[in-house]
């Protein structure tokens, strides 16, 4: 009678692993993967190499796009299709990461979110907020998830200050925020022809500095300050490379106006080295992540560095599988669709500061 109990318990627990294992293998998401001409598709890839996501199809029109990733990737050409329509009609993927043109986001989603598929973009959301505003009406009507994915929202330094921010109280009031974002350019840091094509086009990218890397700041300011919108913003745009860069500025100042705050964002194309930092200041003492994995506090005179904890989610594909078993509700975070509404309605209130000389109000 004992022999057949431990023979019982035996098999619930090799039945338990396996089913253990089973849900594992099926939280690999089937992703599609809509144009090839962003730079940071190689991010997905390199995840594919890895086993960590599978590629249910790949949507390119361009030739020399497909077969220069096709042999660098070794990618099947059963992978390929010309167009997103084509690559849905075949294939049912989990979701469709868009590496377009931002311009192109809202083509995106007009065809995935009738079908029921979520779909992430690569930051910011979109060039105009009247299509910000319809990609959030399309994922109302239809249920969908439409999230944006930026590097930054990964680091676990960024994690942390906001933890220590709103749950910790650990500096008071937020009094300021500054947000440095920028390298030597796109060109003088070798981006691909086909990415430069469109990231320095007023209408594909919809700006140049501005929108590339003032989105960060935007971003991070309005999770900090948990989804509010800034009451006004004010930018001053530079153009200090018009030889390279002839039709986009690429320098850029935002000030956003909170009623007992400000954020300072500083996006530029002309540093010599890249950056990507984020300065809280508060009434008690100040945060600054250097980086993704180095943060430093500091309370009077002395800057002491914290101790980071591994962050919740260290990428996008992690996040993504959560969000879309239901486990994890986006609400106002990084990625969330109210977040980067906010953001992109704070970029063109920007462009039209810049141009205009004065102060927008939100």
């Amino acid at each position: 009678m004992k022999k057949s109990r431990i023979v019982i318990q035996m098999i619930v627990v090799i039945a338990t692993t396996l089913l253990a294992f089973n849900s594992l293998a099926q939280k690999i998401l089937r992703v599609g993967v809509a144009g090839l001409a962003h730079d940071h598709v190689h991010g997905i890839l390199n995840q594919y190499k890895k086993g960590e996501v599978i590629i249910a199809g790949i949507s390119e029109a361009d030739e020399q796009l497909v077969n220069r990733y096709k042999k660098d990737y070794q990618l099947p050409d059963s992978l390929f299709f010309r167009n997103l329509e084509s690559l849905l009609a075949h294939t049912k993927p989990d979701v469709v990461l868009a590496y377009t043109p931002i311009s192109e986001h809202i083509s995106v989603v007009e065809i995935c979110a009738p079908k029921g598929i979520p779909v992430m973009v690569e930051k910011p959301l979109a060039t105009t907020v009247k299509d910000a505003e319809r990609m959030v009406a399309l994922a109302k009507q239809f249920h969908v998830q439409v999230l944006t994915n930026y590097e930054t929202t990964w680091y676990n330094s960024n994690q942390q200050i906001y933890a220590m921010v709103n749950s910790q109280h650990a500096i008071g009031e937020i009094r300021k925020m500054t947000v440095h974002d920028g390298h030597q350019g796109p060109v003088e840091i070798k981006c691909s022809p086909d990415f430069l094509n469109w990231l320095t086009d007023p209408v594909k990218n919809g700006g140049g500095a501005l929108m590339d890397f003032g989105c960060y700041g935007a971003n991070l300011m309005v999770w900090l300050m948990n989804g509010k919108a800034p009451i006004a913003v004010t930018a001053v745009t530079h153009h200090l490379k018009p030889l390279i860069y002839p039709k986009v500025e690429d320098d850029a100042t935002i000030l956003l106006e909170y009623p007992d705050a400000t954020g300072i964002i500083e996006a530029s194309w002309d540093w010599p080295f890249g950056i990507k930092d984020f300065e809280v200041f508060g009434t008690k003492g100040y945060l600054h992540a250097l980086n993704g994995n180095t943060l430093q506090q500091r309370d009077k005179d002395i800057y002491e560095n914290v101790t980071l904890r591994t962050a919740d989610y260290t990428n996008n594909i992690q996040y993504l599988s959560d969000v879309l078993s239901g486990k994890l509700d986006p609400g106002h975070d990084l990625s969330s669709l109210e977040n980067n509404l906010i953001v992109v309605r704070i970029l063109n209130a920007a462009l039209e500061s810049a141009k205009e000389g004065k102060r927008i109000k939100l």
